[in-house]
């Protein structure tokens, strides 16, 4: 076959598919195939489909180490030619050459065919001499007429023919004498030579005939200077550079002596031919080698399955099983492709466990788990059945009565092999992809060998038992072209594959599963393991067990064995006796007089092995005293020593007297049938057969598993017939369970009643079914009387029908009773209806009428159908009218109609519905009017209400649309009032917003914080909750009273003043632990203080920027002024503290005008009345501080100041009018001038706090009530004015903006806002001015004329200045026209003008002020400059492009 053509599936191996009843005796069943499935070696049998055993294995703790295999070692002319190729490839590289393989018409030529070829064809010379080189190509399947042949010799001449030589055996070797002769005179001469030196005293060294050392050769010790390096096949030394040394043994060969010559001295190493043909012996025996890695069962399907997605690109669920067959034959058979595979085999189930379910009381078994466990297909328990043989070994052989497991993936194989002492073979897929398979019968298992050991003879000449080894495949086609015949099959998960004995088989998997396999022998195998036993004699092969032990303790107990196994243990026992016997006569012949009896079963088996085959002794093993470990069969006498018969000695286990016995006990058992046959014959014959006595002879041929002949089956039959109607007659007189089973007729019970005292043998039931058949005959009797009679009686005829019912016959009467019986209990519901009006419905009277259509015709039933007709037209019209006057109709209508359905006699649930709705309607109106004419205005939850009531209700109800315009009005101003106070996408309610504060200290998300309200509000419930101030399941007297909500209000503005003193103390306290500033939590957010942070007037508590909107003013939006400069004008509050738009007051009092009007009571407006008479209380306070003489002139004070403010901004207006006019001027485009900072502030020194000073007292007053006013949800006056009086006492060194800034690792520090322009964009900018200072001082002129200009614009602006008193003097800044005047903070550290570096634009003060001198290289830049009130150099500049 060629190794590129395509793999040809062979034929199919039979399928079986077994019925559940053969099913059950395992190896019955396969013992009824084997005479089909033994001719294709193996077999698949399909069990019935709802026989899945459950995967008992530890998943999770199953760990393997597989086996690693090469595709292309295993199959057997593949290896052939992989060990003929390293072959060649050593000779050479042992020669010192490295060979490449030549390609011929595109191809790598195929040396160990072109080997075999010229072989065939008489070998190199004769194929050259007779010129055949063309004949070689044409049979290597090259094209004619290139020149090919010609090629191929070349090839073969330089390749092949120097190794073909080495391996033919020439010699290159001279004889030992003469090679000695001529080393002892080169001695001898050298010695002379070096005697004469040393007379001469010359140094020997000098001649060339000495280099270094002495050296060793042929175990004499020679100079090496000397020219001693001979040619082994000349016996000369000369042409030197012709010499090669070898470099392995030191040997020299000319080039030219070699065969063949060499025409060249190689490069590299180069090994003599006694050195190549040490390094050529035979290769060790062929193996496979464990993996490295261990898996899982989840690890290594993984690889499995990755592997085979990768090689063929597709999903392994899509994967053909023929692509894959035929892409396996195409890999093992090619020399190129190594592809690698692991196998998973040979797992022991003692180890990890077996994949079916076994009761080893490790595991509790639950469910169907015992069943499997028990099964005779269970692998566990196949080998140890009563008719196994393999139940009679008492070892656990492991892979033969132990289940051994295996892990396949795609690719991984098992090779050709028979299983050990040709025993059967039983494998079960368990899950995964198939396992394809390939079997040969037994009866060519010889010429299976034969054709392998003629195709790779190599192999087998190394390992004689290589099929033994199962590391050996070849390709089906190959075989079946020699007259093999081959048998495939595809196994899959669920499905059994069973080899029978010396049935050569092998396969491969398709992908990733799991199998597990176990040996099994029957009787019929007994012959073929004694044959095999033989055969491993001839191979000198190990047994796995003795089969003749096997064999005697079978014998030694006839009674557990099956009558088949019995006959076939006498035969082989017999056989084996006559053997024995021979045997011994043999060796007493010999000579060997003593003799020992041993127990053989009782040593290991290593101890009791022929030393020359291998077989286990049993019967008998000779031995000697020179050797007594050493002993040997009685086949092989010979091999034992040399030692004369006399000193050795016979040892056995039985004596032959004991023969005959074994053999009586076997046959009694196996003759035991007849015995049994004739007693079945005697009880047959008899007249009256007793059923009991032919149910023990059968049984007794069940237990002793007689063969089935035709009195077995005679006897069988005539017991099932005889059970059957037994069972039959107990199951009809059983009353139990009657109506689930087939009834038989009268005439049936007639016939089974003859049938029973027909019978061979007597029954008991038989007078019973007699007596069962004469009540039915009385029955038919009693049931013709009572369908006789004209009106139907139901007592009676529910009397007949369960007598009928009871006697399990087919009665024909039954139907016509039962119809009767219908009629008789539908006139009696009737009747029993229309007794009672009130339970007469239209739909009871409708199913009567429908139940009673379906009647048989009876003048009883048509009269009842009539009168029940009548009653449902009249009901059905008044329903109809009830129905139409429900919607919206007046109530007077509806109370007519009802009076006059009153005199209707049934149920009409119309009518009903109608009253309840009339009488719903009558209660809301009176509840209406109650509200109405009450004291009080209800609530408007109530008249919601009342309202979703009313609309309900199906009548109409006149004063209803009062109630939609009085709950849509109140509606109305709940929405006005809750956009007038509450804030876009606010998370307060209305009512929250109104009511004093329940939530202070509450942080956290919205919905946190709702939960964290409500659950304080339930608490401590007021009186202005929701959920208590609306209650419709409330009297109306039990509404609360206004002074009632009022104290509730009071009492929560207390508990609101209260939270909020403590949680202002709490957030002043967090100031004082500066030096743990990183632990406190601040903000919405509560975390640690950080960047630019706002402080809440209210609860004084710190906000990042990033989290709360800033503060608006203004002044904000007039002058460009930063958040430093505005930091005393705004007030900030939190989101917690301003919860609302925060309205004025007019807006509110407008509000509780509108509310007055509504004649509704809502909890907003209450809470709203509460609020505004809160709001008007704290401004009459408010107003009574004011107008206390120390602080009314306060006020004046500020009034003063606010005038100053009016012409500042008039001031700033003429400053930009003259910037305008200064850029116009400037002629050159480039110019840039220098601005000086400010030394005069844009907002007036006087307008800086502290600009009041007032009384303790008074402060705190105005502080608590700034405090009270921030509070309420309402905008007034008085609030600004105590604001901006407080603002102006407050110290400058009281700030309200913070810059936290990293100071040190893990360590914060927090300054004013005035440091915020501290940042790396200024800097970056104050560089770029530095590298400008050259240009700086070219236009210097320019600058100076501006800076005149400013000069004289400051001292226009001061001549305007107010003078108001101040805490500190700043005369001397003021009046200072300089840059460099001294700053009027005490600590400043400005330099003076002379100490300021031409470099600097960026210098401070303790004062934490900046002081910068900018160059303004655009006239586009905006720049807006304020200052502080501490320093008049504290100057914030904000650039915008």
């Amino acid at each position: 076959m060629s190794a590129f053509a395509e793999f040809v599936p062979p034929p199919e191996c039979p399928v079986f598919e077994p019925s559940w009843e053969d099913f059950s005796d395992p190896l019955g069943f396969i013992n009824k195939i084997r005479p089909i499935a033994e001719k294709t070696g193996i077999c698949k049998i399909r069990p019935p489909e709802d026989w899945q055993p459950p995967f008992a294995c530890d998943v999770r703790n199953f760990r393997f180490t597989p086996r690693v295999q090469r595709l292309n070692e295993l199959e057997a002319l593949t290896r052939v030619k992989l060990n003929f190729l390293d072959q060649i490839a050593k000779f050479w590289e042992l020669q010192g050459s490295k060979i490449r393989f030549p390609h011929v018409e595109r191809k790598i030529l195929n040396l160990y065919q072109l080997s075999k070829i010229v072989s065939s064809e008489g070998g190199f010379e004769t194929v050259c001499k007779e010129k055949r080189w063309s004949k070689v190509a044409n049979r290597m399947g090259f094209p004619q007429g290139k020149g090919t042949g010609s090629l191929l010799r070349s090839h073969y001449e330089r390749i092949l023919y120097p190794y073909e030589l080495f391996q033919s055996g020439a010699t290159l070797t001279v004889s030992t004498e003469s090679l000695r002769i001529f080393t002892l005179l080169t001695l001898e001469w050298a010695h002379c030579v070096f005697l004469s030196l040393q007379r001469e005293n010359k140094d020997p060294k000098g001649l060339k005939i000495f280099e270094t050392t002495p050296k060793l050769v042929n175990l004499e010790i020679v100079a090496a200077g000397i020219d001693l390096y001979l040619c082994l096949a000349c016996g000369r030394g000369d042409e030197e550079d012709r010499l090669l040394l070898c470099d392995g043994c030191d040997d020299s060969y000319h080039t030219f002596c070699l065969i063949p010559p060499l025409q060249d001295v190689p490069k590299g190493d180069w090994r003599c031919p006694k050195c190549v043909a040490e390094c050529s012996k035979p290769r060790e025996a062929f193996g496979f080698e464990q993996a490295v890695r261990e898996y899982t069962l989840q690890s290594f399907g993984e690889m499995a399955d990755h592997f085979k997605s990768d090689y063929f690109n597709m999903p392994v669920h899509m994967v053909p099983t023929e692509l894959v067959e035929k892409e396996f034959w195409r890999l093992v058979s090619s020399i190129e492709e190594d592809v690698i595979v692991e196998y998973g085999a040979d797992i022991s189930s003692k180890d990890v466990g077996s994949g079916f379910p076994v009761r080893d009381g490790k595991r509790r078994l639950l469910g169907d788990e015992e069943d499997y466990a028990s099964s005779g297909w269970n692998l566990n328990n196949m080998p140890v059945l009563e008719q196994s043989v393999l139940t009679h070994i008492n070892v656990d052989i492991s892979g033969m009565k132990v289940p051994w497991l295996y892990v396949g993936m795609c690719f991984s194989s098992f090779c050709w092999h028979i299983e050990d002492h040709w025993s059967y073979s039983i494998n079960f897929l368990h899950w995964g992809e198939p396992k394809t398979w390939y079997g040969v019968p037994a009866s060519a298992a010889e010429k299976l060998e034969a054709v392998m050991k003629k195709l790779a003879p190599e192999l087998f000449d190394s390992q004689p038992d290589l099929l033994h080894q199962l590391v050996t495949i070849m390709n089906p086609n190959i075989l079946m072209e020699h007259g093999v015949p081959v048998y495939r099959t595809n196994q899959c998960a669920g499905e059994f594959v069973v080899t029978f004995p010396r049935a050569y088989h092998s396969g491969f998997n398709q992908g990733y599963n799991f199998a597990e396999a176990v040996n099994f022998c029957t009787a019929d195998w007994l012959p073929i393991g004694r044959q095999c036993v033989a055969h491993y004699r001839r191979l000198h092969r190990y047994c796995v067990f003795s089969h003749e032990e096997l064999l005697c303790k079978m014998a030694a107990d006839p009674d557990s064995l099956d009558v088949e196994l019995a006959a076939a243990v006498f035969k082989e026992l017999g056989e084996m006796m006559e053997e024995e016997t021979k045997l011994r006569r043999a060796v007493q012949e010999m000579g060997v007089l003593s003799s020992e009896q041993e127990v053989f079963e009782l040593l290991p088996d290593d101890e009791r092995q022929c030393y020359n085959c291998k077989t286990t002794c049993f019967l008998s093993a000779l031995t000697c005293s020179c050797s007594p470990d050493r002993l040997v069969c009685l086949h092989h006498t010979a091999h034992l020593c040399d030692c004369p018969p006399g000193n050795k000695c016979l040892r056995y286990r039985y004596d032959l007297e004991e023969f005959p016995s074994m053999l009586y006990g076997v046959k009694t058992r196996a003759q035991s049938f007849d015995t049994w046959a004739k007693r079945v014959t005697e009880a047959l014959d008899a007249d009256q057969k007793n059923l009991i006595e032919l149910k023990v002879l059968l049984e007794d041929a069940e237990d002793r598993k007689y063969p089935e002949n035709t009195l077995f089956r005679h006897l069988r039959e005539m017991v099932k017939e005889a059970e059957t109607c037994s069972s039959v007659a107990q199951l009809r007189l059983r009353s139990e369970n009657s109506r689930n089973r087939t009834k038989l007729t009268v005439d049936e019970l007639k016939a089974f009643v003859d049938q029973l005292f027909k019978l061979p043998c007597i029954i008991s039931q038989a007078r019973q079914v007699k007596e069962l058949l004469e009540n039915v005959e009385d029955f038919h009797e009693r049931a013709q009387l009572a369908l006789s009679d004209e009106m139907p009686d139901s007592s009676k005829l529910q009397a007949l029908l369960d007598l009928g019912s009871g006697l399990d016959v087919e009665l024909p009467q039954l139907p016509r009773l039962k119809q009767e019986l219908q009629q008789a209990r539908w006139l009696d519901e009737v009747r029993l209806t229309l007794a009672e009006p009130q339970r007469v419905t239209l739909e009871l009277m409708k199913r009567l009428i429908d139940s009673g259509v379906g009647l048989a015709p009876h003048h009883a039933v048509e009269k009842a159908m009539a009168e029940l007709q009548e009653i449902l037209t009249v009901s059905e019209k008044w329903e109809d009218k009830a129905r139409a006057c429900l919607p919206r109709h007046s109530m007077v209508t509806l109370e007519s109609i009802v009076l006059e359905a009153k005199n209707i006699p049934a149920y009409l649930p119309y009518i009903l519905a109608l009253r309840e709705a009339l009488q719903k309607a009558k209660d809301w109106t009176s509840k209406v009017e109650a509200i109405q004419s009450g004291g009080s205005y209800a609530y408007l939850e109530q008249l919601e209400s009342l309202l979703a009531r009313g609309r309900s209700i199906p009548v109409r109800l006149d004063p209803l649309g009062q109630v939609e315009s009085q709950v849509a009005a109140a509606r109305a101003w709940r929405e006005r009032t809750a956009r007038t106070f509450l804030k876009k996408n606010s998370t307060y309610t209305l009512l929250q917003v109104l009511s004093p504060r329940a939530d202070i200290g509450v942080y956290g998300n919205s919905k946190s914080k709702r939960k964290r309200v409500k659950e304080l509000m339930e608490k401590e419930r007021g009186g202005f909750d929701r959920d208590i101030l609306s209650d419709l399941e409330e009297s109306l007297e039990e509404v609360r009273e206004p002074s009632t909500v009022v104290a509730a209000f009071k009492a929560k503005e207390q508990k609101e003043v209260e939270a909020i003193h403590s949680l202002r103390a709490a957030n002043l306290a967090k100031m004082a632990m500066a030096d743990r500033i990183e632990e406190v939590k601040f903000c919405l957010c509560r975390k640690t203080a950080s960047g630019f942070m706002l402080q809440c007037e209210l609860c004084k508590d710190w906000f990042h920027g990033a989290c709360v909107p800033l503060p608006k003013t203004g002044s904000q939006k007039k002058v460009g002024v930063s958040c430093q400069s505005n930091s005393k004008e705004s007030k900030f509050l939190c989101p917690l503290c301003q919860r609302s738009r925060r309205p004025r007051l007019e807006t509110i009092l407008s509000l509780l005008v509108s509310l007055q009007k509504l004649p509704v009571r809502l909890p907003e407006g209450e809470a709203l009345q509460c609020l505004t008479e809160r709001v008007m209380s704290w401004q009459d306070r408010a107003r009574q501080a004011l107008a206390t003489d120390e602080l009314s002139s306060a006020l004046a004070k500020l009034s003063v100041l606010s005038q100053r403010m009016v012409e500042q901004a008039a001031r700033e207006k003429t400053e930009k009018i003259i910037n305008a006019e200064l850029q116009k001027a400037a002629a050159n485009p480039d110019l840039q001038v220098l601005k000086q900072p400010r030394k005069t502030p844009l907002v007036p020194r006087s307008l800086e706090p502290p600009v009041l000073e007032l009384s303790s007292q008074a402060k705190a007053q105005l502080e608590e009530l700034m405090m009270l006013g921030d509070l309420l949800e309402v905008s007034l006056d008085e609030t600004q004015h105590i604001w901006r009086i407080l603002q102006a006492t407050h110290p400058p060194s009281e700030e309200r903006f913070l810059q936290v800034m990293e100071v040190g690792e893990g360590h914060s520090m927090c300054r004013p806002k005035c440091e915020l322009y501290k940042s790396r964009d200024i800097k970056q900018f104050a560089k770029r001015i530095a590298k400008e200072e050259k240009e700086r001082k070219r236009k210097e002129k320019a600058a100076a004329k501006a800076e005149a200009v400013w000069d004289g614009l400051d001292k226009r602006k001061e001549k305007k200045i107010l003078d108001i008193p101040s805490k500190y003097d700043w005369s001397g800044a003021e009046d200072s026209n300089d840059e460099n005047a001294v700053c009027a903070s005490k600590n400043c550290q400005r330099p003076c003008k002379d100490k300021v570096s031409s470099n600097s634009s960026l210098w401070g003060c303790d004062c934490n002020n900046i002081h910068l001198t900018f160059l303004f290289p655009s006239r586009d830049m905006k720049v807006s400059v304020s200052q502080s009130s501490c320093c008049k150099h504290d100057t914030t500049v904000m650039i915008n492009n």
